[in-house]
């Protein structure tokens, strides 16, 4: 691990807040403890600049970046970058670089593969989480609201598919596959990317007047991502050179 940075200063009596959702394998609540791939790239980062206290706080989607802008915590868990987001968070660099898929029943019995896939099939019901980048996508795709189901939280649109609520759940490629490798009744169905090759990224957000904590965070990513200690670490979470190199290679 690199040396912790120089000008950062956390006061070691506070915790540094971060919020999370439930999204496996990125961020998810085990017992008492959390877990997961972009849990583990937090903790390493902000050890290294010289944060010793870490609290956790688990809300839903819809509240990270009000949550982080009222100050109710101090850093949101990697979501996707976008222009509306950036109006209202500051992101860090960006850390992964992720596609859009679909959960569906294994088997696939209503041939979903994609947004207008949907679209054409007047019976598919498509679960969706508001504020994330797949209701966008699909609105953009021409899926009717008649289509769409909208759940708080991904593991309440889970349990709507495996009860047949729902034909196919659109999140990360890469969620769907922790999704599906729990639930072998269902199997993820990844889309192609946009027609430049490029999948979008993620980052962690700050408050815009965070500005010292979003610094700090940016140099470590600077020195960290792409490393061989990263990849090792992430590869336990199925994310792989596919999702990394994207951001490390910019």
């Amino acid at each position: 691990m690199q040396a912790q940075n120089s000008t950062f200063k956390w006061d070691n009596n506070k915790k540094l807040k971060i919020a999370y959702v439930d999204e496996p394998p990125f961020y998810w609540t085990e017992g008492n403890l959390v877990k997961g791939a972009d849990i583990e790239l937090a903790e390493t980062i902000l050890r290294a600049i010289g944060v010793t206290s870490i609290e956790y706080c688990h809300t839903t989607f819809e509240e990270l970046l009000l949550g982080v802008q009222t100050g109710r915590w101090d850093m949101n868990v990697p979501v996707f970058v976008t222009l509306e987001r950036a109006k209202e968070v500051v992101f860090s660099l960006p850390v992964w670089s992720l596609g859009d898929g679909f959960v569906v029943h294994r088997g696939n019995p209503k041939g979903l593969t994609s947004y207008k896939a949907v679209k054409m099939r007047n019976d598919a019901r498509l679960g969706l989480i508001p504020g994330q980048k797949q209701f966008d996508a699909a609105k953009l795709a021409g899926v009717n609201d008649s289509q769409i189901v909208i759940f708080n939280n991904q593991p309440d649109a889970v349990a709507a598919l495996l009860g047949g609520k729902i034909d196919a759940f659109a999140a990360t490629a890469i969620g769907n596959n922790a999704i599906a490798e729990a639930n072998p009744e269902l199997e993820s169905v990844p889309h192609k990317n946009s027609r430049d090759g490029k999948a979008p990224v993620g980052a962690f957000s700050f408050s815009k007047e965070n500005n010292e904590l979003l610094q700090a965070v940016n140099e470590q990513l600077r020195k960290y991502l792409g490393s061989n200690d990263h990849r090792t670490r992430m590869a336990k979470y199925g994310i792989t050179e596919t999702e990394i190199d994207e951001v490390v290679n910019k």
